[in-house]
């Protein structure tokens, strides 16, 4: 079991508990939730169900090494018009200025 299965697990052991025994309050406390957590939980799952209890990632997808998609079109057409090409290859021989000729792309 992951661990983010268990933490779904105990969310909706949280929410049983509560049902049965009617008071919100109590479940929190034996649980180690608070009443405000319970409630975000509730909501989330009459809303979305089991799929909505899990941890959503809140980290900024981060692109350090992403390029711009008209580059990335025309070394992705290079390549396949020679496939022998690789990237050093590339770069040191006589085929990069002529590509960037070719692309008219800013000098790097």
């Amino acid at each position: 079991m992951t661990t983010q299965e268990k933490l779904i697990k105990n969310k909706l052991g949280l929410l049983e508990l509560a049902a049965y025994l009617k008071n919100v309050s109590e479940a929190c406390r034996v649980m180690g939730f608070s009443r405000d957590t319970f409630y975000r939980i509730k909501k989330a799952y009459e809303e979305g169900g089991i799929e909505a209890l899990y941890e959503k990632s809140r980290r900024k997808p981060n692109f350090k090494n992403r390029v711009s998609e008209e580059v990335e079109r025309a070394v992705v057409e290079l390549a396949l018009e020679d496939p022998s090409l690789g990237q050093k290859r590339l770069r040191s021989g006589k085929w990069f200025p002529l590509w960037r000729e070719k692309t008219r792309l800013p000098p790097v």
